[in-house]
């Protein structure tokens, strides 16, 4: 994995706008698929990009992609059985909002555009998990289309098994611990696949920290802290085979477009994300309610050899960063954990949160606040 050695480097978390021909039902869908990411990818060039990935146009859905590449589920055809996940205490406290949301249609930016992501309804293990994917057609066409830019790195986005779960029913393994082991197995597979290609791999495991607002309240914060190492114990399993520097792992608040008024603050996940085999770590920390935890730093020492990858700007506003801004957030984590230790990210992903024009202004921003960081950063050092 590249450090930011003379100037910081710039990545973003993996959802990028997808065209709104690309649509699976399309006799040539294969193709427009390869074409679409050589635009992306050349346009995250354009933007100013170190780190491009694909845009996750091969997935459609950061984790809905899974039930088309698990083999060993089927849909739940139960009417009564509940939803995956609560509905939580942010939803409980500001109703109003979030039946106005529902009215809407949406917590996101909705182009209304051919494109519709496949979403994840329950499923059921019922035989042997085993991945049945087809992760080479993603590494194929990043690949092809990153051939002859000037990019630093790749990387492609993977769901984590702790973020998978909560939507699997277990009806096949004798316990939840044999379940959520075969399940790291199978996605094993997909996580060897992009880091044997050389590519790096980022492990997305979104309801790590979100599930608090779920089901964290009511589990009391030692309880939900154990169930959160536990499930860092289950994905160190399924990467044990892959070296850490080739593994980034990003976190977040589920990243929505709503209060978080009741997110977990970051220091009581900073161990849990840390107990990760992984080279670097992406977190939210442009977003108003966690922009000011980067004091966190101040007190805890980042393991030698390890990145950060701080959201300098968010997905959770249509709002375009100043580049002074973004050169400040850069700057303050290089002061806590040293300079060649950052690369400048996203909170997460920017496709399908804010319209597109946004993102590619929004990722312009990103480098032009990185010079701004390196030029700053790096005065009088050559």
């Amino acid at each position: 994995m590249k450090r930011s050695t003379d100037r910081i480097l710039t990545t973003h978390v993996g959802a990028l706008p997808a065209p709104p021909d690309l649509d699976d039902s399309r006799p040539d869908h294969a193709a427009r698929l390869r074409q679409a990411v050589v635009q992306t990818v050349r346009a995250q060039v354009d933007a100013g990009v170190d780190i491009v990935n694909d845009g996750e146009l091969g997935k459609g859905h950061w984790i809905g992609y899974l039930g088309r590449r698990l083999g060993g589920t089927e849909p739940s055809l139960d009417p009564n059985e509940p939803p995956p996940i609560p509905p939580g205490e942010d939803r409980e406290r500001f109703k109003g909002f979030y039946a106005e949301a529902s009215q809407q249609g949406t917590l996101w930016y909705s182009s209304g555009g051919a494109h519709k992501p496949v979403l994840l309804s329950n499923l059921v293990c019922t035989s042997e998990l085993k991945y049945t994917g087809a992760i080479q057609t993603d590494i194929d066409n990043l690949e092809t289309a990153v051939a002859g830019l000037p990019v630093t790195e790749t990387f492609l986005p993977v769901v984590a098994p702790a973020s998978i779960a909560p939507y699997i029913g277990n009806k096949f393994y004798s316990s939840e611990r044999e379940f959520h082991y075969a399940l790291a197995d199978a996605l094993r597979a997909e996580y060897e696949a992009i880091a044997n290609a050389g590519i790096i791999l980022q492990v997305d495991d979104a309801w790590t920290a979100a599930l608090w607002d779920r089901i964290g309240v009511q589990m009391g914060l030692d309880g939900y802290r154990k169930r959160c190492f536990y499930f860092a114990e289950i994905l160190n399993h399924a990467l044990a085979r892959i070296p850490q520097e080739r593994i980034r792992y990003h976190i977040c608040w589920g990243s929505w477009h709503g209060p978080h008024a009741h997110d977990l603050p970051m220091p009581d996940l900073l161990d849990v994300m840390l107990n990760v085999k992984a080279g670097a770590y992406l977190f939210e920390a442009a977003n108003v309610r966690h922009e000011h935890e980067y004091h966190v730093w101040e007190h805890v020492r980042l393991p030698d050899g390890k990145i950060l990858i701080p959201g300098v700007v968010s997905h959770a506003t249509n709002i375009v960063e100043h580049p002074e801004l973004i050169s400040e957030r850069i700057r303050r984590f290089a002061r806590l954990v040293g300079r060649e230790n950052v690369i400048a990210g996203t909170d997460c992903g920017l496709g399908g949160r804010v319209h597109p024009e946004l993102v590619w202004e929004k990722l312009g921003a990103l480098a032009a606040g990185a010079r701004l960081a390196s030029a700053s950063l790096w005065k009088g050092a050559r």
